[in-house]
């Protein structure tokens, strides 16, 4: 019998023993006396604080702000003789840039390489340094859902600024991690972090809403494009020029769409956005949608390879296609989750691709039942408790967390297993409040599980945790509906 989920849970008695495998009424009197109970918000606020902590004193230190001319951005020292990683749109035009380290030394840096075919990535060189804080590099692959953490300096005014979010997509064909981690104007260049502080993308660009200003739509080159690059940069076969063939995302406002309305036309080429990946061009459009909307969205083209993105009001994706409308035309058809404004992406599907194309929105009116459910594993991820965990400072025990976006009435369950250690979990809704928790799944079996239906749309945090601070080892999480 376990009474180690009261420390988490402090309301509630009934609904404690719900979520759980033991019930109230065995829990001897003296022993709920010994209990250290803490309250939801304190338990969140330990892990995001750590968290938080860990990351920005990890790599702050390594993150620079650059001064190109009339423009500012930042980037990342990636080696102790002063190679500096940024984006190519930061420095392009300048022999030499200044650079400001976190701690205000400023130096001189030689711009020795960019990315070839368009890719937003440049590389200077802060002569006779030997000893500087550099940024570690990520090993493990990203995941959607995971935390995700952004330092640099907004606007040109503000260096060492810190924010938090989560990787909200990851288009892999293109090696971009969307974020919605506040990214601004003078953030270009700078990190992407993971919760161990390394670095797992190049902070690029944003995407505008319909009035401006940043809506939490931020893109990061991921480490996977990022490594080949530094190979050639340190083997001298990296360009010297910059190749950049239009705006980044964020440069130019979305265009208004109607549903149900006429079709509109347009024109990829220079003048259109550039995904700072691959180099393709792309319009951007916004149109207002209602929760329940069926929605078919139609690009198609003579000229062009089309591609079409779907994104909704909190900036995830709601779906992509590339052939879907036959040939090399695009065609989406989706249920939209929510009301609000929602963007599309007319992209087209290769590099520096440019031709007209013709787009086209159709809607059903709302209906219940809106959210289509896609069945199946919403996370499995298989991990190691180990030296890189963060503490629990309540008893010592080491934990990891991963997020995961979920759904008003969504019923999931969450399974959490281990050959190594004696297992515990926690879910946690956006705002901190415990969602439940369960240390055995039965008598018998040290694993845990629980299964709830969740109370609202937003993202939700599972505490993968040890019972007690000798627990290490491997461990298998799953997420499902």
């Amino acid at each position: 019998m376990s009474t180690r989920r009261l420390r988490i849970a402090t309301s509630g008695m009934i609904a404690v023993a719900a979520i759980g495998a033991t019930t109230i009424d065995a829990i001897a009197p003296i022993q709920l006396l010994n209990l250290s109970l803490q309250p939801n918000s304190a338990f969140a606020q330990d892990i995001d604080e750590q968290t938080n902590i860990r990351v920005y004193q990890r790599a702050s230190q390594a993150v620079v702000s650059i001064n190109a001319g009339d423009g500012t951005g930042s980037g990342s020292i990636i080696s102790s003789d002063g190679l500096v990683l940024t984006n190519a749109h930061v420095v392009q035009g300048s022999q030499t840039v200044e650079v400001v380290l976190a701690d205000g030394r400023k130096f001189q840096a030689d711009v020795v390489g960019f990315g070839e075919n368009g890719l937003d990535l440049a590389v200077v060189k802060i002569q006779g340094q030997t000893n500087l804080p550099a940024i570690s590099f990520a090993q493990s692959p990203v995941q959607v859902g995971q935390r995700a953490f952004a330092i640099g300096n907004p606007f040109g005014q503000f260096q060492g600024t810190f924010t938090t979010g989560i990787v909200s997509r990851i288009d892999n064909e293109r090696g971009l991690i969307q974020t919605d981690a506040a990214i601004n104007p003078g953030n270009s260049g700078g990190p992407l972090l993971n919760r161990q502080g390394e670095l797992i993308g190049v902070n690029t660009a944003i995407f505008s809403g319909p009035r401006g200003g940043n809506i939490g739509i931020g893109f990061a080159i991921a480490i996977d494009k990022v490594q080949p690059f530094l190979t050639a940069v340190r083997e001298g076969r990296a360009s010297r020029t910059a190749q950049r063939l239009g705006p980044v995302p964020g440069d130019t406002p979305p265009k208004p769409l109607v549903l149900n309305g006429s079709a509109v036309t347009g024109r990829l080429g220079r003048g259109s956005s550039v995904l700072p990946v691959d180099n393709s061009f792309f319009d951007l459009y916004a149109f207002e949608g209602k929760a329940g909307q069926r929605v078919q969205i139609d690009m198609t083209s003579r000229e062009i390879d089309s591609y079409l993105i779907l994104l909704d009001p909190n900036g995830d994706e709601v779906t992509q296609d590339d052939d879907g409308g036959g040939g090399p035309n695009s065609r989406i058809i989706a249920t939209l989750p929510a009301d609000g404004t929602y963007l599309l992406m007319a992209n087209s599907y290769e590099a520096g691709q440019a031709g007209a194309y013709s787009l086209k929105a159709e809607a059903t009116s709302a209906r219940a039942g809106n959210v289509v459910n896609q069945g199946g594993f919403i996370l499995r991820q298989e991990g190691i408790l180990g030296s890189d965990a963060a503490v629990l400072p309540s008893d010592g025990s080491l934990y990891q967390e991963y997020d995961f976006q979920g759904r008003a009435g969504q019923a999931v369950t969450i399974e959490l297993a281990s050959p190594d250690f004696d297992t515990y979990i926690a879910l946690l809704d956006a705002n901190g409040q415990l969602i439940g928790e369960n240390d055995d799944a039965s008598e018998n079996d040290p694993n845990s599980t629980l299964t709830v239906t969740l109370p609202r749309n937003g993202v939700y945090r599972v505490i993968v945790n040890a019972y007690d601070k000798r627990g290490r080892g491997r461990y298998l999480l799953t997420i499902r509906e």
